[in-house]
This record gives C-alpha cells, sequence and structure tokens, in this order.
C-alpha cells in the first residue's frame, strides 16, 4: 500500500546542524551521520527501487542484450540512468517507462534533449506528450505548463542524434496501454512486479527478440528450475512453455544503493517463435491445482476441496456452447481418474513433471470436455 504523504509541502530549507560543543551531533554521532545522509533521490522506499551503481555489471548485462545498431530497446525502470547510456551506446532507440518523476528528471538530465510523456496525450492515455530540455519541469503542476508557452518553445532538431534516441514513458509498466515497439527488453526491476513483467513480457505481439532482466535471485532460480528439483514449480513451468530461459549473472547487493536484503541475478529470457498453440489460461488453470502441493500425488491434489465442482462447472459450460447434450451421468472425479489412468498420472507428482507431462496430461484432459478457465 502506497505511504501517505503530508498534505502540505514546505519549501523552507532547515539550516545544517553546526559543528560545536553545544552540538551533541557535532562529534559522537558525525561518523554515523555522515553514512546516514544521502542525496534525497536516493530516498527510494515509496517504490522500493535500489539502483545499480556498478559500472562493470551494467556493461555485462548491456553486452548480454547483443544489441545491433538497428535495435529498438525498452527498458524498464532506468533509474537513474545508469544502464540506459550504455544502452543508448548501442541501440537506435531507447524508450525508458519509469513511475518515479525524481528518476525520469535524473534521467532526462543525463540524457538531454527528449521527449517526456507525463500526462494528458492521445497516445498514452494519462500522459501527455511534452518536449523537455530542463528535466525539472516534470515536478511542476501541470496546470502551470498550461499557462506558459514553455513546451511550444524548443527546438527538437538542436538536439544530437544521441538526445533524440531517447523517450520517457512516466507511469507504471504493468498498467501502460499499449506497450511501445521494442525488438529487446532490459529491466533492472523492481522486485514487486517480478512475476507480472515476465507474463506481460509473454504475452505481448508481437514477440521480441530477447529480454535480460534482473531480478531477486530466489525468483530468478525457479525461473530457470528444471523438473525434479526443489525449486520446480507453477511458475517454472507456466513461463517455460513459452520462453527459454538462462541464469546469465549473479549481482552481489554491494552493486546497489542503498543495498537490498537479498542477492540478485540476471536472466536471458527468448520467447519460442512460434509460440505453442496452448491457452495460457487453461495450462495455468491446470497448474494451479497439481502445483498446490507439489510433492503430494496429482489424483490427490484433485481431490482437494472445491476442485472437482469447479471442474463440474467448467465442463457443463464448455458443453453447453458447444451444443452437446449436458446429460451425462458419469460423475465428474470418474472422469478425471480415467484421464489419469490413461495417461499413466495417477500417482505422479507435479514436482518431477515436465512440459510435455503436462501438456499431454491438459490435452487428455481436454479431450473429455474438463476445462479449467
Amino acid at each position: 500500500m502506497p505511504r501517505a504523504t503530508p498534505g502540505k509541502i514546505s519549501r523552507v530549507h532547515q539550516s545544517a546542524p553546526k559543528k560545536g560543543a553545544n552540538n551533541p551531533n557535532s562529534s559522537s554521532t558525525s561518523g554515523s551521520n555522515s553514512t546516514q545522509m544521502t542525496n534525497p533521490i536516493f530516498n527510494t522506499a515509496r517504490f522500493g527501487q535500489h539502483i545499480l551503481k556498478n559500472p562493470q555489471t551494467c556493461q555485462r548485462i548491456v553486452e548480454a542484450a547483443n544489441l545491433k545498431p538497428t535495435d529498438k530497446v525498452m527498458e524498464v525502470g532506468p533509474g537513474t540512468g545508469n544502464l540506459t547510456v550504455k544502452i543508448l551506446e548501442q541501440a537506435k532507440h531507447v524508450t525508458a517507462i519509469e513511475m518515479d518523476p525524481r528518476m525520469a528528471a535524473e534521467v532526462i538530465k543525463r540524457v538531454q534533449g527528449t521527449y517526456v510523456f507525463n500526462s494528458y496525450s492521445p497516445s498514452y492515455p494519462g500522459f501527455t506528450n511534452l518536449h523537455a530540455r530542463n528535466p525539472y519541469f516534470l515536478l511542476w503542476p501541470f496546470s502551470r505548463l498550461l499557462r506558459t508557452s514553455l513546451f511550444l518553445s524548443f527546438d527538437f532538431f538542436s538536439c544530437s542524434p544521441a538526445q533524440r534516441k531517447l523517450e520517457v514513458v512516466i507511469g507504471d509498466f504493468v498498467k501502460l496501454e499499449p506497450l511501445p515497439y521494442f525488438e529487446v527488453c532490459i529491466s533492472n526491476t523492481p522486485y514487486q512486479i517480478s512475476s507480472p513483467l515476465v507474463f506481460r513480457l509473454l504475452s505481448h505481439r508481437p514477440l521480441f527478440r530477447v529480454a535480460i532482466l534482473m531480478f531477486q535471485r530466489e525468483f530468478a532460480l525457479r525461473l530457470v528450475a528444471r523438473p525434479g528439483t526443489a525449486l520446480w514449480s507453477r511458475l517454472s513451468a507456466n513461463v517455460q512453455l513459452y520462453a527459454k530461459v538462462d541464469n546469465i549473472i549473479n549481482v552481489s547487493r554491494n552493486d546497489f544503493r542503498p543495498p537490498p536484503q537479498v542477492e540478485s541475478s540476471v536472466i536471458r529470457l527468448v520467447p519460442i517463435d512460434p509460440p505453442p498453440p496452448v491457452k495460457f489460461e487453461e495450462f495455468d488453470g491446470m497448474n494451479r491445482i497439481i502445483f498446490s502441493r507439489p510433492n503430494k500425488t496429482v489424483r490427490g491434489n484433485f481431490q482437494a476441496k472445491g476442485v472437482m465442482k469447479m471442474l463440474e462447472q467448467n465442463r457443463r459450460t464448455w458443453m453447453t456452447a458447444q451444443e452437446m447434450p449436458v446429460k451425462d451421468d458419469t460423475p465428474i472425479s470418474g472422469l478425471v481418474d480415467k484421464v489419469l489412468t490413461e495417461v499413466g498420472h495417477m500417482e505422479s507428482r507435479a514436482a518431477k513433471m515436465d512440459i510435455d507431462d503436462l501438456l499431454k496430461l491438459l490435452s487428455a484432459f481436454h479431450d473429455v470436455g474438463i476445462h479449467f478457465s
């Protein structure tokens, strides 16, 4: 839940404490205070941001994308632009999507002369197409902008070619519609949107070529987990059905400012082209049941409370849509047992079933009219 902010913001600057005998913080705590005082731009608690500060790590991430001079890149969460400036050196165009206006201002300050979407745009509902040379205009009320000709007075063609390559979109990536066209996605991902980001990318059309994404290490290891390992899960199966995933770089917490409490990893995600003709809602719906307790038998998970009733309702809805007679005396539990016996998974456990096993099981359920969405 967003942190509450004061209703009134004051511009009055507080005097800095002076060193002296009467100041209790002047000597005994000066060392500890110096480590706690930071630039306000790095007060990142609100959005859970951790700025990647290690230039070597930034360079390795960009190199992993194998960028071409013709590539259009989408960067999610550019922060202060440490990755952005390195991407701009190699790509044709970069669209940076940032939720925090302070961070967007920092990116623009580093790469002057760009388009910024801030509010009221026909292209991006909820955003405005403004040409910014002064990045701090982002913090001005939009009503003030309307009373000036500021956004009309800039000469875009005075920008250097490198400056014209960047576009900054201020907003929530998960809710942004439509996404810009891109061939490569690079992201130092805010950890709270890790899963939504992955599935938003996998559902995007047209397909992109590759995504280089940084996640919390535990999440990254679940993405690349294999059947039979402790981390193989519903997330692993759902992602690996549609993409090839590799863990390519381990990143220390000390590479960030402020340091997170966990280690991070960078993964390479390459979508399978063409994508398998499997409806995600169906595949995920079945996995939701059998991975609820992955070390229990598949049949045991189907016996959980409410599962059979849901499957019966889905089956009747599907048969009605297909204009098939709904009158069927066969209990749904009997159909489930029949399918599991025929495919040989009556005693199987989801923790050891691979993608082919899951697809075979889903197809067998569909053959008898059992659906999961």
